[in-house]
């Protein structure tokens, strides 16, 4: 993928913000290779504040209301990430609501995490402080019992592909031996963490 191509396809503005100082192409992550889909370009500013190599200045960001309806995959997912981060502000969360993509578009506008602002967001935690995703494998650092059944969950039992328990950051659901439970997120380790 060439600055060039993309240039021509955003007029020689930055995808976001529409300026047409210092502009660079950024790879959307996570990506295996380029294409005129996961690549953008950015100007300085909005580079620097996406790579959260700066501060958000919240009025910079005004132009996610119309960039929101980009067709251009890469830009959808980076307008909802920063709406995200910005979602503490009512006319970010109202274009969230507004906002619509597909489920593997949005599962790769949370693939990275960067759509979190752990100053105003809630996660869901490890015992070592690791954030859990749905998908996330984990290990049992405790033996549980589950209640309501015989089942004994034995330390060091690996549960694949946990769901997060939306309302409750301190809760995951997972399958042991083929019953799903609930599990207390002080008691498991993310697998690779």
């Amino acid at each position: 993928m060439k600055l060039e191509d993309l240039l021509k396809r955003s007029e020689n503005k930055c995808e976001l913000c529409g300026s047409e100082n210092n502009l660079k192409m950024y790879e959307v992550p996570p990506q295996e290779y380029q294409t005129e889909d996961n690549c953008i370009v950015l100007c300085d500013k909005c580079m620097a504040q996406v790579e959260k190599k700066e501060d958000l200045d919240e009025k910079h960001w005004d132009c996610l209301t119309t960039t929101m309806w980009s067709e251009v995959p890469g830009v959808q997912v980076v307008t909802w990430r920063m709406l995200n981060r910005l979602r503490n502000e009512t006319w970010a969360m109202e274009s969230i609501d507004m906002m619509y993509m597909d489920d593997e578009r949005l599962a790769w506008a949370k693939a990275t995490g960067d759509h979190e602002n752990d100053s105003t967001v809630d996660l869901h935690k490890d015992c070592n402080g690791a954030v859990l995703q749905t998908g996330d494998t984990v290990v049992l650092i405790k033996s549980l019992d589950v209640k309501g059944s015989t089942l004994n969950a034995k330390m060091g039992t690996v549960v694949k592909n946990i769901r997060l328990v939306q309302d409750n950051t301190a809760q995951i659901e997972g399958k042991i031996e083929g019953q799903t439970i609930v599990i207390l997120t002080m008691y498991v380790r993310k697998q690779g963490a």
